[in-house]
C-alpha cells in the first residue's frame, strides 16, 4: 500500500502544473483561432497566394539552412529585406485582399460556421457531359470559324477576372457556348470562365502574356490564353477565327492545332484531381504553337 501511495504521489508531483486548467472561454478562443486559420488557408488555396506561399516556404528553408551554416551576411540581408517583402506582398495581392474583405462583409457567418465547407463534392471537378459539350462546341465553332476563348478553372479561382465580365451562371451546354460566341452577339467579345459544370461569366478580360517566344502571327486570343495560364492553373481553349483551329493553353504553354481526342484527354486530366482515370485511345502528343495562325487581334 505504501508503494502504491508513493507511486500515486510521484505521478501527481510529475504532472502537477504540467496540465493547465481549461476554462470555457479558452475553448471559445481556440475555436475562433481555428476558424480564422481555416479561412486563411482556404483563401490562400483559392488564389494566387498559394503559389506565393510555396515560394515563401522555399525562401524560409533557404534562410534556415543559412542559419544552421552561420552565414551571417545572408541572414543580415534577410533581416533588412523582411519589411520590404511584407509591403510588396500587400501591394501584389491588393485585389485579392480587397475581395476577401468584401466577401467577409457579404458572408452569412452563422451558415459558414455550421457548414465549414462540408458536404461539397470533392471528386471530379466537372462531369463527363461537360467534357463532351466542351469538345463538341469547340470543334463545331472551329468548323465555321467562330472565334472562342474558354477558360476552365482548376484549383485557383479566377474571381478577379470573373468580375471583369458579365455574370451568366448557367449550366454548360454546346448550344450555350455556340450562342455566346456567335458573331455580333452581346457576349461574344472576350473570354468565358467555366467553373465546374457552369459558365459563370462571359466577356471577361484576361491578362496578355509577355512571352517573346510566341509567334508574332498569334493574335490577342492566343496571347490572352497563355497569359491566364501563366498566373493560374487553369486550362484555356482557343478557337481561331481565322483558321478554325483549336488550341489549348496551360502552364504558360500553347498547344496548337490539337485534335478532338487530344482536347478530350486534356480535359479528362483536368477533370480528376488525382489525375486521369482513363485516356482516349489513339491520342497523339499535341504540338506546340507555331507561326501559322493569323488570329484576328481581338478577344
Amino acid at each position: 500500500m505504501d508503494t502504491a501511495a508513493n507511486i500515486k504521489e510521484w505521478i501527481g508531483d510529475l504532472f502537477e502544473g504540467a496540465v493547465p486548467s481549461v476554462h470555457p472561454m479558452d475553448v471559445v478562443e481556440i475555436i475562433i483561432i481555428a476558424i480564422f486559420f481555416y479561412y486563411i488557408l482556404v483563401w490562400i488555396k483559392n488564389t494566387r497566394a498559394w503559389m506565393l506561399l510555396r515560394g515563401i516556404l522555399v525562401v524560409v528553408v533557404f534562410f534556415i539552412i543559412a542559419g544552421i551554416l552561420q552565414m551571417s551576411t545572408i541572414l543580415w540581408l534577410g533581416d533588412k529585406l523582411l519589411s520590404v517583402v511584407l509591403v510588396a506582398i500587400v501591394v501584389v495581392f491588393q485585389p485579392e485582399l480587397r475581395h476577401a474583405l468584401e466577401t467577409i462583409g457579404r458572408t452569412n457567418l452563422l451558415k459558414s460556421l455550421i457548414t465549414m465547407g462540408f458536404g461539397k463534392n470533392r471528386d471530379d471537378r466537372f462531369s463527363d457531359k461537360t467534357v463532351t459539350e466542351l469538345v463538341r462546341a469547340s470543334f463545331d465553332m472551329g468548323a465555321v470559324k467562330t472565334g472562342a476563348l474558354i477558360v476552365v478553372e482548376k484549383d485557383v479561382q479566377l474571381t478577379e477576372y470573373e468580375r471583369t465580365g458579365i455574370p451568366v451562371d448557367a449550366i454548360l451546354t454546346r448550344q450555350l457556348l455556340i450562342n455566346i460566341f456567335e458573331k455580333n452577339t452581346p457576349l461574344h467579345d472576350g473570354a468565358i470562365i467555366v467553373r465546374g459544370d457552369r459558365v459563370v461569366s462571359a466577356t471577361c478580360y484576361l491578362p496578355l502574356t509577355d512571352n517573346l517566344d510566341l509567334s508574332k502571327d498569334l493574335g490577342t486570343r492566343h496571347r490572352a490564353a497563355v497569359g491566364i495560364s501563366e498566373v493560374s492553373d487553369s486550362l484555356t481553349i482557343v478557337v481561331s477565327e481565322e483558321t478554325g483551329k483549336v488550341s489549348v493553353a496551360q502552364d504558360g504553354r500553347l498547344l496548337h492545332d490539337i485534335s478532338e481526342e487530344e482536347l478530350t484527354a486534356k480535359l479528362v486530366e483536368l477533370q480528376h484531381p488525382e489525375g486521369p482515370s482513363r485516356s482516349p485511345k489513339g491520342s497523339k502528343g499535341p504540338a506546340e504553337a507555331g507561326p501559322t495562325d493569323g488570329e484576328e487581334a481581338h478577344q
